[in-house]
């Protein structure tokens, strides 16, 4: 595996600040976190119990999505954005596992999730997988350290789950995806997920106050208007913009509807 960085991981860790790849990690029962973020993360339980819930939903929709692309749509590109901690069932392992040449390049620019993916995000030797150090705010800068892993000129499959919404401007949130969906072909997939305090999650307004004013990045929520045009000029799939928890899922693993909206598209 190979990774990216202009900095080394110490320059930046801040363990008295509670950050959202960490506090993930701890909501889906991790290892990799400080005692400020397990504070701060059950404060935000406190005020919204059904986060956990969430960041579980997000975390199998990341599996049937990835199982569909790398089945029926038959995609073995993959540009993940915002990976966060590695854990079960990454996306490579999910892809790898169905098709063993599968390329994946990760993103991400917390120091803690760099160190862990130096030594956990491994690949196949038929495949690929290797780590970008990078800001979500640089689709430039992404594109172009990607492209020592992936060729851009064949569809690759854009994930960007739960990324958005550190992106606090719409219009800049916008752009950064056009920026991305532009510079890869027909049958290219884009694939995201997103708070929003709709589907039941108006509860979670004041846990969103609240973390940002103790924790970092600064979160948003958004809209289903907001979110679909993000999807301008691509086809979605079914079962379109819905909770993350209910897209695509047989029956068996269908757990209650949660305030995060997932949705998949194709470039034309």
């Amino acid at each position: 595996m190979s990774e990216q960085s202009g900095q080394e991981p110490g320059e930046r860790t801040a363990s008295h600040i509670a950050h959202n790849a960490r506090v993930w990690n701890y909501w889906l029962g991790g290892k990799d976190h400080y005692e400020v973020d397990e504070q701060v993360g059950n404060q935000v339980t406190s005020m919204y119990p059904s986060i956990g819930e969430v960041a579980r939903a997000d975390r199998a929709f990341l599996g049937r999505a990835v199982t569909y692309l790398a089945g029926r749509a038959g995609l073995r590109q993959y540009l993940d954005i915002g990976t966060g901690l590695p854990t079960a069932e990454n996306t490579h392992e999910v892809a790898q596992r169905i098709a063993p040449d599968s390329r994946v390049v990760y993103v991400d620019n917390d120091p803690i999730v760099l160190t862990h993916a130096r030594a956990l995000l491994t690949s196949t030797d038929e495949g690929a997988t290797s780590y970008v150090d990078a800001d979500a705010h640089d689709p430039g800068a992404i594109l172009r350290a990607a492209s020592g892993t992936l060729d851009l000129g064949r569809p690759v499959a854009v994930m960007m789950l739960g990324i958005l919404n550190f992106i606090l401007d719409t219009a800049e949130a916008t752009s950064i995806v056009r920026h991305l969906v532009d510079a890869v072909p027909s049958g290219s997939h884009l694939v995201l997920t997103h708070p929003t305090l709709e589907l039941g999650g108006e509860g979670n307004e004041e846990a969103m106050r609240f973390w940002n004013e103790n924790a970092t990045p600064p979160i948003t929520a958004r809209s289903r208007t907001e979110i679909e045009g993000f999807l301008e000029g691509l086809d979605i799939l079914e079962p379109g913009l819905v909770s993350c928890a209910r897209w695509r899922t047989d029956g068996s693993d269908e757990g209650p509807i949660v305030a995060q909206f997932g949705v998949m598209a194709r470039k034309p």
